[in-house]
């Protein structure tokens, strides 16, 4: 069973924080009842707490009908991780949704505008999780328990999390902290040009980050908490697209983070690739995993997360019983799968077959290739008709499974939700950021092993390594292709390396076409939410919108 899920989704059936009179001699007579004003009591009722703003990145409130935080049509539809998915996924070659509900359409075609439900919900999400972190960090911020204080700076960091996804989809939210009233005000950006404004507030998250550092657990602490490598982790990330965001590359501060997540030795990678993607690839099984949104079928239920990935790959018509995703109920709604162009940088033809077509009709599951990493099958044909077309058409992906690395059930196994945790960090991803910074540093040396350890996981030998002759953009592009897909990380990634809207890199269905075609680069940034923008003065839309 996974041990300290953080979760007060979960606990809050049998707590309750409520506000109270100030009688000093009034005790609750439900003694699982906690007073807000009795929080401070014991660090174990901080650290439930603190669980509600982990829990706010992945599910959708309190659970039980009306229990939304945010009001939606449909509570799951809108959790942050599935909204991030869509926006980071379909928008690219990675992925395509077949369904028709309002704004998917917009992303699969990169013709959103600022009314697009999913950017709205994911923005109002975000700003949640900042808003319950400032409450909690203000709350916390005199605490001398040192538990509390690694509670506090465990709240700053989710808080500089958020910023991060608010500073790489929308460039320019509104800025608030502990310091700040709720419901007070308006909020304000940090500066009326998105351009400034987003260099302000990567130097802010850049200063918070090292700011906790010390506060933080020490690597490998207590998964899924985050702990001092998840902060080296999100530092390298940041680092990894700071020329996106600050008009300045910082490849030099990229090395320095992920070096200290590679030489803590607290990780190493899973000796299956597949383990990742499992029921059983949470950080007490699996030495890769540095930060996750842990999910469990029992305790953590909703259509979301991982559930959400599993179950909207998936289908009854092209996936094969031995390979079936482990869930029974609610299953195969056939919406999401992979467009052709990004087959081809998966199933690299000279890599994997030999100077030979690739066998699609012979071999649709791909399994002559000697890339393992591969859980792809053309499905009735690799070409989309239309962006609307069932998702019978196009490459199924099944990289992510509820079942075990060895086939067995979960621990904790349900047959509608899934027990595997969606990885946010992972130690691969410390080996190819360093191995892309070291590479714009000059340091081939460094980017080929990195690189050719990861592959040699992949091949199960070292017949994929590859020499310096082979590094480029595009080489580095395609292999954390290989590495993270449907992992959201893919837009991102598409950005820093020029080829999300109007770069050389085109798939079908982008910008509306067949074929696909280039975008207006101002497509780079989400807008901010229209009712936004009508709603607080404060807040300037970004250009092009």
């Amino acid at each position: 069973m996974k041990k300290n899920k953080l979760f007060i989704g979960i606990l809050l059936s049998t707590l309750m924080i409520v506000s109270c009179v100030k009688d000093l001699d009034i005790k609750p007579k439900d003694p699982s009842t906690i007073l807000s004003e009795n929080l401070g009591d014991d660090p174990e009722y901080l650290k439930e707490v603190l669980g509600k703003i982990y829990a706010s990145f992945i599910i959708s409130g309190q659970g039980g009908t009306g229990g939304d935080d945010i009001t939606a049509s449909d509570g799951n539809f809108f959790t942050t991780t599935r909204a991030l998915w869509n926006v980071q996924e379909i928008t690219t070659d990675e992925a395509i949704c077949a369904w028709g509900d309002v704004g998917i359409a917009d992303l699969n075609t990169q013709t959103w505008s600022s009314s697009n439900p999913f950017l709205t919900a994911l923005y109002q999400r975000l700003g949640l999780s900042i808003t319950y972190a400032n409450e909690f960090i203000k709350f916390t911020k005199d605490n001398t328990d040192p538990k509390v204080i690694r509670y506090n700076a465990e709240a700053r960091y989710l808080r500089a999390l958020a910023y991060y996804w608010h500073m790489d989809l929308f460039g320019n939210p509104p800025f608030t902290t502990e310091a700040d009233g709720v419901g007070t005000f308006y909020p304000k950006q940090l500066d009326p040009d998105v351009t400034v404004a987003r260099a302000k507030l990567f130097k802010y998250v850049v200063s918070e980050l090292l700011s906790i550092e010390s506060k933080l657990g020490e690597p490998g602490f207590s998964y899924p908490q985050a702990d001092q490598a998840a902060c080296w982790m999100l530092l390298g990330r940041l680092y990894l697209n700071a020329e996106v965001y600050t008009g300045t590359a910082k490849w030099d501060s990229c090395k320095i983070y992920t070096d200290m997540v590679v030489n803590s030795g607290a990780y190493t990678l899973a000796a299956d690739y597949r383990q990742n993607f499992s029921a059983d690839n949470d950080g007490y099984h699996n030495p890769e995993m540095i930060f996750a949104w842990a999910q469990d079928g029992i305790n953590t239920q909703g259509f979301v997360g991982t559930t959400f990935i599993i179950e909207s790959s998936s289908d009854a018509n092209y996936l094969r019983a031995e390979d079936f995703h482990g869930l029974t109920n609610n299953t195969n709604w056939n919406g999401n799968r992979a467009r052709k162009q990004f087959m081809n940088v998966m199933v690299d033809t000279l890599a994997t077959y030999g100077d030979v077509p690739v066998p699609w009709d012979t071999d649709p599951f791909f399994e002559q290739c000697k890339d393992q990493r591969v859980y792809l099958r053309v499905k009735k044909s690799a070409d989309i008709p239309s962006a609307s077309s069932s998702g019978d058409y196009g490459i199924g992906v099944y990289k992510f499974t509820a079942k075990n690395t060895d086939g067995s059930q979960a621990t904790n196994y349900n047959n509608a939700y899934a027990c595997t945790d969606f990885p946010i960090f992972r130690y691969a991803d410390a080996l190819l950021m360093r191995a892309e910074a070291s590479y714009n540093l000059g340091d081939l040396s460094t980017a080929v092993a990195d690189i050719n350890s990861i592959r040699e996981r992949a091949y199960g030998d070292n017949s994929g390594n590859i020499t310096s002759a082979d590094l480029s953009d595009q080489f580095l592009l395609n292999e954390r292709g290989k590495e993270f897909y449907y992992e959201a990380q893919r837009r991102t990634d598409l950005i820093r390396f020029g080829q999300f809207t109007d770069g050389t890199y085109t798939w079908a269905w982008k910008g509306g076409s067949f074929d696909g075609s280039s975008t207006d680069n101002h497509m780079n940034l989400f807008p901010i939410p229209g009712a936004e923008v009508s709603a607080n003065p404060n807040i300037n839309q970004n250009p092009g919108y």
